[in-house]
């Protein structure tokens, strides 16, 4: 159905933090699972007859990020909301800002969030948190603040409410707009990759690399393959590179490959992975 809630063993309708905090590290990044779909792989992989193989069903989870470090509380990405992930037939699991509070965080002592790109299933609770220091690339928000972001083949992956609020937002002066390699308060880094959008970001932090959507699956990066939607071609390949240089000394957290449920240990009753910062 679409925007429907599946059964996790999570109660929905609580508000309660878990009681169990043993899973609360000092110092880790948890990958939240808070929707889902099945696709295609024709629908994910860029020009997937290429490669001569029988199309098939395929997974893909959506994610947002929480990094836990010296006592500060930084998210990455806020997720789709109900009414554009239900637009686009996919299945809410848990609300974002339920998921904060069943993981034991205040979405209203959240200070900043990165933005990694302007997608809606990146973007869309940007209203749960009116007071938090935004982070973006430059290229990123020129270019859906601007003309070309009305093509159809770009404007599909975007909601005019949601880039209403990043303009509010900067004209608010809470958003920061960075460039190239910037990094923030804590020792969280955001290198500017490109590909997927034109400003897409990735985050290190310790020996952790918050791939977002520049690496969708991990297989992208093990067999060469592009995801379908795509602002520049090269830039993607050459992001394809980066994480595979930084996969050598990191662990790379995709950004919607159910496989991330099963590389890292799972807390909060099924809802998120948790990788302990330094703990390769």
């Amino acid at each position: 159905m679409s925007g429907s809630r599946e059964a996790t063993g999570l109660d929905h309708d609580g508000e309660r933090a878990p009681s169990d905090g043993a899973w609360k590290a000092q110092h880790e990044v948890l990958a939240v699972r808070y929707g889902t779909r099945t696709t295609r792989r024709s629908e994910v992989f860029l020009h997937y007859d290429t490669y001569g193989e029988p199309d098939a069903g395929v997974v893909m989870d959506y994610y947002f990020w929480v990094v836990r470090l010296d006592g500060r509380t930084t998210l990455v990405d806020c997720g789709f909301n109900d009414a554009s992930g239900g637009r686009r037939h996919r299945t809410m699991l848990c609300p974002p800002e339920r998921a904060l509070v069943r993981l034991g965080v205040d979405p209203g002592e959240v200070t900043t969030v990165v933005l990694t790109h302007g997608h809606y299933d990146h973007i869309g609770n940007l209203r749960v948190f009116p007071d938090a220091r935004l982070v973006m690339s430059r290229r990123e928000y020129d270019f859906w603040t601007g003309p070309m972001a009305r093509k159809p083949l770009f404007a599909g992956s975007v909601e005019d409410e949601d880039v209403a609020a990043l303009r509010v937002a900067h004209a608010a002066g809470r958003l920061d707009l960075v460039d190239g390699r910037t990094t923030l308060a804590g020792g969280i880094e955001l290198v500017e990759v490109g590909g997927h959008t034109p400003g897409q970001l990735i985050v290190l932090v310790g020996d952790v690399v918050i791939a977002s959507d520049a690496l969708h699956y991990y297989e992208e990066l093990d067999r060469d393959r592009p995801f379908a939607h795509v602002a520049d071609l090269p830039a993607m390949y050459g992001a394809f590179q980066l994480l595979r240089e930084l996969a050598d000394t990191h662990r790379l957290v995709a950004g919607h490959d159910p496989d991330v449920m099963r590389r890292f240990p799972v807390v909060g009753d099924g809802l998120a992975a948790t990788i302990a910062l330094g703990g390769r």
